[in-house]
């Protein structure tokens, strides 16, 4: 067997908000999570898994751990109904109190787009294809 592409893991400071933050973007995460647990996973439409581990956690694994290291290596982006649902969620997420890091636009590559921070800092995408003019 290949190896294939099973989890994705997201480092946090503080596991409520960051389970918070990803239930409002759709993330089926379990509803009866500790917001003290050091480990969470939620699995996706297709089984993958995104899963969420507290640097408490990580620091007992491994020390030497850095959290904050020269610019973001791994992005998510969440794929929205249409454009108006990318200014609908960028403006409820911004409103509920996470930075906004771009605001909605439309990309020359035909998306409507914007960029939001999650609660550890990283870029969450939302987007959207443009309708095409006939």
């Amino acid at each position: 067997m290949e190896p294939r592409l099973d989890l994705i893991g997201i480092v946090t400071d503080d596991m409520a908000a960051s389970l918070a933050f990803y239930r409002r973007l759709g993330v089926p995460v379990p509803d009866l999570v500790e917001k003290d647990a050091p480990h969470v996973e939620a699995v996706l439409p297709g089984g993958l898994r995104l899963a969420w581990d507290s640097a408490e956690m990580v620091r007992s694994i491994t020390p030497e751990w850095d959290p904050r290291p020269a610019g973001q290596r791994v992005g998510l982006a969440f794929l929205c109904d249409g454009p108006a649902e990318v200014d609908r969620t960028y403006a409820e997420l911004v409103a509920a109190g996470h930075p906004g890091e771009q605001e909605p636009w439309d990309a020359f590559w035909g998306q409507r787009y914007a960029v939001v921070r999650d609660p550890d800092g990283n870029s969450v995408d939302l987007f959207a294809p443009l309708p095409v003019n006939a």
